[in-house]
């Protein structure tokens, strides 16, 4: 508005403005919805691989419901438990704001839900938009409870690229051709690596390239010309994965529910807890072309080195002229499995759409060492000792391998006053500093065991280095910090070297995200604003990692005033 009327008639403005702002506040809330779901999860009979499993699914479907809310819309959802596991879930990437109860993870935040319970999870979408997922937080339940969380822009919010023709999640998944709980279980006992997947899945099925696969191949139909969305959700247990289209660009404009610099590739490198957004333009002559994703391995360990494919079919191409048979698909060409270079190239690429508010003045600097260890065994032929060279794998942060409670949540404790379940004595670097990424002494092998937190002020400026090391094996561990969303501000290869690398920060347009790997003998750097009271895990995704204690939580206090206050649990909080 001119200057010129603001000096004419302020009074007349001002109460013009006053009731326009009255009206889209009022109009915010009629269009925020409330969502009302009911997830019963149970076991029912999946056949993959020419078997059949009792296999716990959510609503009887694999991979469970697709949720689609807008962003301001709110959450409903009753879990029942009808499965013979302690069963939690989890909002992989929701900020739940205040409200740490519904975030799912169990003995952190909640005790599980027994067999025959329920619990209702009661959250708000806030500032909040794109590609999110949900999923079992309890032992590997994951394996096949999850699902996608697609949040819409508000009404009358365009999205920030060209409105695509249509939107396809894209899940991509792990397979065991055993009771995956099972699996865990049996590693528990020997102190062994888990055996690896049979399979991996789009959409949960296999593809054509296992047995018994190719009829119920995920098919995404396309027509010549026109762009369609694919939002992919990497919700494998323990690998980050390479995905591409044959012969197709994809144009990246949004990974875990965050917009980006929109940026064409052949390829993409996604870990397992991460989400990316890509466009796909139908370019190529009219045929059918493989989407196919498999590993991208960092460590120095067995994985599984199959290949999952779904088909992109363009509509008019989908029998040859010949008899009526389908074309044969056309295959992309995927990286190797150990390609670094390609993964590091395709990570540097991500960037925030404009200049962001990084946190610059750091109150709380810290430097966490994460990795694989080794627990030594006093009788080596044990057969709880199954480990490299008669010991049990363990994992931690700063040698603190974090065991989890189990007569009450973390939260439970916190709010109820209640001691002797956890320290927040945390150390905020590691306690002897050694060449994070050589040639490790043995005698900094093995981690102490325990419950230790990291305690933060409301509103601190908080940094955190995430140093891999080599003790076992390099390994790119991506690492996922719950209700928190966090600017990537730097990365690089060897030891993080604090007096330089710093001055390569990108502090103008980082990209924002939720999950993040550590290049394998490597280290990366966050920086984020402790503003959500609660605690909060913050873990490897590598689900064998869990177990093993590569995790610990943030305890962050509250602050002043409601808004700053970790509201009171609900009345139906599942107690152990």
């Amino acid at each position: 508005m001119e200057p010129h009327i603001l000096s004419a008639k302020p009074c007349t403005f001002y109460l013009f403005s006053c009731i326009l702002l009255i009206f889209a506040f009022l109009a915010s809330f009629a269009s925020a919805a409330i969502h009302y779901h009911e997830f019963v999860i149970e076991a029912k009979p999946v056949k993959r691989l020419c078997r059949t499993h009792s296999t716990i699914t959510v609503n009887g479907q694999y991979p469970g419901p697709t949720l689609e809310v807008r962003d301001g819309d709110s959450l409903v959802i009753k879990a029942i438990n009808k499965a013979r596991y302690n069963v939690t879930l989890h909002w992989h990437g929701v900020r739940q704001l205040r409200n740490p109860w519904a975030d799912g993870p169990e003995y952190v935040t909640q005790c599980p839900i027994q067999p025959g319970r329920s619990y209702t999870y009661q959250f708000t979408i806030q500032n909040q938009e794109g590609t999110l997922w949900w999923h079992a937080h309890s032992k590997w339940l994951r394996a096949t409870v999850y699902g996608a969380l697609i949040i819409y822009p508000k009404l009358g919010s365009p999205y920030p690229f060209p409105m695509p023709k249509r939107e396809m999640p894209v899940i991509l998944g792990e397979w065991w051709d055993r009771n995956p709980l099972d699996v865990l279980k049996l590693a528990l006992f020997t102190g062994g690596a888990p055996n690896v997947s049979d399979a991996y899945t789009i959409n949960g099925q296999p593809g054509d390239l296992y047995r018994c696969s190719s009829k119920e191949t995920a098919i995404y139909p396309v027509e010549a010309g026109e762009t369609i969305l694919l939002r992919i959700i990497n919700s494998a247990l323990n690998q980050e994965l390479y995905f591409g289209v044959a012969n197709h660009k994809l144009t990246v404009v949004a990974v875990d529910a965050s917009y980006t610099k929109p940026f064409t590739t052949n390829v993409i490198m996604i870990a397992p807890g991460q989400t990316t957004d890509v466009l796909l333009t139908a370019d190529q002559p009219p045929a059918r072309y493989y989407i196919a994703a498999h590993a991208y391995n960092t460590a120095n360990a067995a994985f599984d080195n199959t290949t999952t494919t779904a088909i992109l079919e363009y509509e008019s191409a989908h029998y040859s002229a010949k008899g009526g048979k389908y074309l044969k698909p056309i295959f992309p060409q995927l990286p190797g499995f150990n390609d670094t270079a390609t993964a590091t190239a395709f990570t540097a690429q991500l960037r925030s759409p404009c200049k962001v508010k990084v946190p610059i003045e750091i109150d709380e600097s810290l430097f966490f060492t994460v990795g694989l260890g080794l627990i030594n065994c006093k009788n080596k032929n044990s057969p709880r000792c199954q480990g490299p060279n008669g010991t049990r794998f363990a994992a931690s942060i700063n040698n603190v391998s974090f065991v989890f409670p189990r007569s009450t949540s973390l939260m439970q404790a916190y709010y109820q006053g209640q001691p002797g379940v956890f320290t927040t004595d945390f150390p905020p670097v590691p306690p002897i500093q050694f060449d994070y990424t050589g040639n490790v002494s043995r005698g900094l092998w093995q981690p102490v065991k325990g419950t230790k937190l990291v305690k933060l002020k409301f509103g601190s400026k908080v940094q955190i280095v995430f140093q891999d090391t080599s003790i076992v094996t390099v390994e790119d561990h991506p690492m996922h910090i719950h209700g928190y969303d966090f600017y990537v501000v730097g990365s690089g290869f060897g030891n993080f070297d604090p007096k330089n690398d710093p001055a390569k920060f990108n502090l103008v347009d980082p990209p924002l995200r939720n999950t993040i790997g550590t290049p394998p003998g490597g280290w990366v750097a966050i920086r984020f604003v402790a503003d959500n009271p609660g605690i909060w895990l913050l873990h490897c995704h590598l689900d064998t990692h869990l177990p093993w204690g590569l995790a610990t939580a943030l305890l962050v206090e509250n602050g002043v005033g409601k808004l700053q206050t970790v509201q009171p649990p609900p009345l139906d909080l599942p107690q152990c």
